[in-house]
């Protein structure tokens, strides 16, 4: 009884607050793209937010030939959203996709990230935390960061303090600047290595994405960087949704672990088909997959659709079982 009191008081708290509980969101999904001129498999990828290996694997490719023009190729970009907030910027570095929430829309681009390890000169992963739009420049200068200027000292290139606006400049036509030091999101003139870790730190955005992306975003829009490889979702139907992606930055001791302990916390194992998990794990495709099982489809369809409350409910029904 104390139990259920703790819960219809919070269950209270929040409807008269008026906080929105919103459902997990799922995007994407199968869908073609016909290969342009001077296409090549990055640039498709950087370009749909899809592994280039996956795209040659699912189209029979061979990697070291480019796609003919005028080809048809099959691409899955179905992932799961891995938060949904009011208004603001959600990077997620495994997914290496940005998603801006604004205006009750979801936008949501595929971006270029850090390098995958530490170097002898510098740390240039991607870092995660809490951010803010500081500033927003067109046509930037690039002033040209120390550790930057000894990696191309070391690797015999000209050393620059100072890259003006141009097609020379790596930052592209538009940077907006971040509260997070020497992180910026930003178009690049190197696009295939969008959708790819290749930077030094900051997020890459294709210049026609970016053209689409700046304008959309104010100074002071919050935001931030999040580290999340495995993202599950659970529809109004009861179907589980899970994606698994590659634990780029080894901030995980074991990706099974971190499977089974969110499929616990949202009550869905006895809902799941565990074989298809352990694939989904070992491949890591980084697409969202239905795991659900059969049966559960079943029992979920008989008992109709679960209603906001009940699903309120159940969240706070799982975050107090172990305090209780």
């Amino acid at each position: 009884m104390k139990y259920l009191l703790k819960i219809l008081l919070i269950l209270s708290l929040c409807l008269s607050t008026g906080i929105a509980f919103a459902a997990d969101m799922i995007v994407g999904g199968e869908t073609t793209y016909v290969v342009q001129k001077k296409d090549s498999l990055y640039l498709i990828g950087a370009r749909n937010g899809v592994y280039w290996k996956t795209i040659a694997q699912d189209n029979n490719l061979d990697i070291k030939t480019p796609p003919a023009e005028g080809t048809t190729l099959r691409l899955n970009t179905r992932r799961i959203v891995p938060r949904v907030i009011d208004d603001g910027i959600i990077i997620n570095i495994p997914d290496r996709t940005l998603y801006l929430f604004k205006n009750g829309k979801l936008t949501f681009f595929p971006v270029g990230l850090g390098l995958l390890a530490k170097t002898e000169i510098s740390d240039w992963r991607t870092p995660t935390g809490k951010f803010y739009i500081v500033n927003k420049r067109k046509d930037p200068i690039w002033y040209v960061p120390e550790s930057i200027q000894i990696e191309h000292a070391m690797n015999g290139k000209e050393v620059e303090e100072i890259v003006p606006p141009g097609p020379k400049n790596p930052l592209g036509r538009y940077a907006l600047e971040t509260s997070i030091p020497a992180t910026l999101i930003h178009a690049t003139i190197w696009p295939g290595s969008v959708y790819r870790y290749m930077s030094h730190g900051c997020i890459r955005v294709l210049p026609e994405h970016m053209e689409q992306l700046y304008p959309m975003v104010d100074v002071k829009t919050k935001g931030e960087i999040i580290y999340e490889p495995v993202k599950l979702a659970v529809t109004d139907e009861g179907r589980v949704y899970l994606e698994v992606r590659t634990d780029v930055y080894r901030k995980y001791k074991s990706i099974r672990e971190c499977v089974t302990k969110i499929i616990e916390a949202r009550g869905v194992s006895d809902k799941v088909d565990w074989q298809k998990i352990d694939k989904l794990i070992k491949d890591e495709t980084g697409v969202a997959e239905d795991v659900t099982l059969p049966q559960a489809i079943k029992t979920a369809n008989n008992k109709g659709t679960i209603g906001l409350t009940q699903r309120i409910v159940d969240f706070f029904k799982s975050r107090f079982k172990k305090s209780i």
